[in-house]
């Protein structure tokens, strides 16, 4: 496949990329990132070089430079088809011009043209754009540089970009890569992880709040850089003003001050530990031909698919009695466990793991939106909300359509979303999450997808926030206009932000406060924040841009909702916010033209592309010779368009397709790939590796919460059937017996995967209690002895 990520070309000729220096800065929980990125032409002819490459889906691109000689030129945001027009304009006089132009599809894809780099130039491309960092469930943020472009499969009637990628082992990129973070907070930094080599931690002052890393030398352009940071202590609410820019027309958005509020709800233990025992939960499960690649290259025999596996059961096993679910799978079509969802019993819990089991990465393409409206098309069921679980490694070519469905049936469901492997597009993950008021979690390196999951199903379980809304109380002549959309989810310890404009004038002094108020579990509750209005120092015009990105993504969203009569008038809106704040949006580009280049560029130009690497060990033999296939790790991809094809393509987007130089692909070239998928797998895959103590105990749970005493109970805890059974008090059942033993084999031995068994203990748990057995106490006595544990009754929450 060929790599849309490097200078590209019809004729896939190299241009050599010298280096790429990144260089992060993280204040408390925004971050701003510089890349630079060194080109040299070695050739004696001039070259048009085109670079597309993956962005996270929520940052604000607000400065784009180029270097070439001694020449400096600053780009300007402009309506994005004077801005071509301009480009192509300058090409045919000679000139220098550089354009760089989000994809239409998907707000993670961006293209960069540089008309004509002179023979023996070279060439310094400089980017910058700001994001902010989300929380994790353990309180890290998280920052994500996006290496890996991975081909996007777009459905067949689809307009829009497809992605195709040339891979080359990582020992052959010519490239390298330097990158450089520095963080700064109130709070003391206690450290930084990385999936990738650090160099130590570096503290810049004794109270540890300013702190440096680097990226360990010798790294490979060659996966997603991930970075997750701590402070000391939690999460507190903050809000931060930032002064208007002074050469900006008062009463606009840049013009004005701007504030960014963080809130962190704290909800009371009482409603924390009443987890609800109602919910539709519908899981949407990936089983695309890329689902087949290693989760990572430490452990190549736990792939995708088979994880995805094993967390579906551990899902099904923590679903508590009287919930109804539902669990669909997709490639190019979808299938179904049942026709609707159904009462979650021990008959349909086994009957859905049955089908599970026997789930494989054999469904082709990645076509997401049929499954989604046909989940959407079944009527809610009263008094159990609709809780949506996706899981998938994120290679669609139709983020946005995705992105609308989800927001359009945004109010008869919640939705969890879960990016699989490297380079999951992050438009579609986070996308998806915000627009269906759920959370959004990625799965990458050697991360295990189970802690993860559960973490999100108790978020889906936690009592819903309903009538969420937020007032202000400021001094008098000073108003505030709110430019964030609703909120419309709300987690224990989980950041909510909200942007708003100010206007009027205050004394440097002045306070004010925000508050946000919500119904939970039926009892009213409120978060509130004062702030002081004195603007801070060196902020810059970070929270505006991040500002005039929210809202520029609003409307944008707005736009394809209504396309119509309306939709001139909201577009003329965002390009003129785009233009006003600097800040990039699907109808504007950056343009930058050298007037003052002296000497017209003599000749045509002619292309070149940078190739990128694969992941892990060489690429197992392809399905078909005729159909190309993208590869990470050992395993083949996701199913790709066309050989004809290498790059992205729209037909109401020529313009970026040129910069891609590809076509649609049509879903009929996977037709044969189910068959031939079975013949690789029964020829190449691994035997299966033993399963897991963990989950075999977690198999053998029944849906009421219950073990049985048998023999597979007993060869789990590592007895006979007849060891168990003569330790057992004689006044207890068999079944609070199996079930007590299961629970202190939990606690004993398997307290570093709590987060992954938590729930479905806490089912056991209140089962037991509702047996109103005699004699439990004696009984967890007798199961610490036969087991060799010292667990108490009340950690077993007995």
């Amino acid at each position: 496949m060929v790599n849309c990520c490097g200078l590209l070309t019809d004729k896939k000729e190299p241009v050599p990329l010298k280096s790429i220096d990144v260089q992060l800065e993280v204040k408390d929980h925004v971050a701003t990132v510089v890349s630079t990125l060194n080109y040299e032409n070695k050739e004696d002819k001039p070259l048009e070089a085109v670079f597309v490459f993956p962005l996270p889906g929520d940052a604000a691109v607000c400065h784009f430079s180029a270097q070439i000689g001694k020449t400096h030129i600053v780009a300007e945001v402009k309506e994005k088809q004077q801005a071509r027009e301009e480009y192509d304009d300058a090409l045919s006089s000679g000139q220098q011009a550089f354009l760089l132009e989000e994809s239409e599809q998907s707000p993670d894809i961006f293209s960069l043209r540089v008309g004509s780099l002179p023979a023996g130039e070279s060439a310094s491309i400089r980017l910058e754009y700001v994001t902010e960092l989300a929380v994790q469930a353990d309180d890290g943020l998280r920052f994500c540089l996006p290496a890996v472009l991975n081909p996007r499969y777009q459905p067949q009637g689809s307009g829009g970009p497809s992605v195709q990628v040339t891979s080359v082992p990582a020992s052959l990129v010519p490239y390298s890569l330097s990158f450089s973070a520095q963080v700064s907070s109130p709070r003391p930094v206690s450290k930084v992880e990385s999936n990738s080599s650090l160099e130590p931690l570096q503290y810049l002052n004794t109270d540890q709040t300013q702190a440096t890393v680097k990226l360990a030398a010798g790294h490979k352009f060659d996966r997603d850089i991930e970075l997750l940071i701590y402070y000391k202590d939690a999460h507190q609410p903050s809000a931060v003003v930032e002064a208007g820019q002074a050469s900006a027309k008062p009463g606009s958005l840049m013009g004005d001050p701007v504030v960014m509020v963080s809130l962190y709800p704290e909800f009371p233990q009482s409603v924390m530990s009443s987890l609800t025992s109602c919910g539709e939960f519908v899981f949407l499960v990936d089983r695309s031909g890329s689902m087949g690649c290693p989760m990572n290259n430490s452990t190549p025999r736990e792939t995708r698919i088979s994880s995805a596996r094993d967390t579906l059961l551990l899902l099904l096993k923590s679903l508590p009695m009287g919930c109804y679910f539902n669990i669909y799978s997709f490639g190019s079509s979808f299938e179904h466990i049942f026709p609707t969802s159904v009462e979650y019993s021990e008959k349909t819990m086994e009957e859905a793991l049955k089908k599970v089991e026997k789930m494989e990465d054999d469904l082709g393409g990645t076509e997401i939106l049929q499954p989604l409206k046909r989940i959407y098309s079944q009527p809610c069921i009263p008094k159990h909300p609709r809780q949506l679980f996706v899981f998938t490694d994120g290679e669609v070519g139709n983020t946005k359509e995705v992105t609308d469905l989800v927001k359009k049936n945004a109010g008869s469901h919640r939705c969890f979303s879960f990016g699989i492997g490297e380079g999951a597009s992050s438009a579609l993950i986070n996308g998806m999450a915000k627009e269906g008021g759920g959370y959004a979690q990625f799965i990458t390196g050697t991360d295990r997808m189970q802690p993860k999951v559960m973490q999100s199903l108790r978020f889906a379980l936690q009592p819903a926030v309903e009538d969420i809304c937020v007032s202000w109380n400021l001094p008098k002549g000073v108003s505030a206009t709110v430019l964030s959309p609703p909120i419309t989810a709300v987690f224990q310890g989980q950041r909510s932000l909200i942007y708003a404009q100010l206007a009027g004038q205050s004394s440097e002094a002045a306070e004010g406060s925000v508050t946000v108020k919500y119904s939970l579990a039926g009892h009213p509750s409120q978060n509130q924040l004062h702030f002081s209005l004195k603007p801070a120092e060196d902020s810059g015009l970070t929270i505006h841009r991040l500002a005039a990105r929210t809202v520029i993504r609003s409307q944008e969203s707005e736009e394809r909702t209504h396309r119509g009569q309306q939709d001139e008038e909201v577009k003329k809106k965002v390009v003129e916010l785009s233009v006003q704040s600097g800040v990039s949006s699907t109808f504007t580009a950056f343009i930058a033209v050298n007037k003052d280049s002296g000497e017209s560029v003599q000749g045509p130009l002619v292309r070149r592309n940078i190739p990128t690497p694969y992941f892990g060990t060489p690429p197992c033999p392809r399905r078909r010779r005729n159909i190309p296939t993208s590869y990470f790790g050992n395993m083949t991809g996701s199913a790709p368009p066309p050989p004809a094809t290498n790059g992205l393509c729209s037909a109401s987007n020529e313009y970026f397709a040129k910069s891609m130089n590809g076509c649609r692909s049509s879903p009929a070239v996977f037709a044969s790939i189910k068959c031939d998928n079975a013949l690789v797998r029964s020829n190449l895959q691994p035997p299966q590796p033993h399963k897991d103590p963990l989950l075999q105990l977690v198999s053998l749970q029944k849906a009421s919460g219950c073990w049985l005493l048998d023999a597979a109970l007993a060869a789990v805890l590592g007895k006979t059937r007849k060891e168990v059974k003569k330790s057992k008090p004689k006044l207890i059942n068999n079944e609070v017996w199996a079930s007590i033993l299961a629970l202190i084999w939990l606690h004993g031995f398997k307290m570093d995967a709590k987060e992954e068994w938590e729930l479905l203990a806490t089912k056991a748990a209140s089962w037991i209690k509702a047996q109103n057995a005699p004699c439990v106490s004696e009984c967890v006595e007798a199961g610490n002895a036969l087991l060799g544990c010292s667990v108490k009754k009340e950690a077993l929450g007995l």
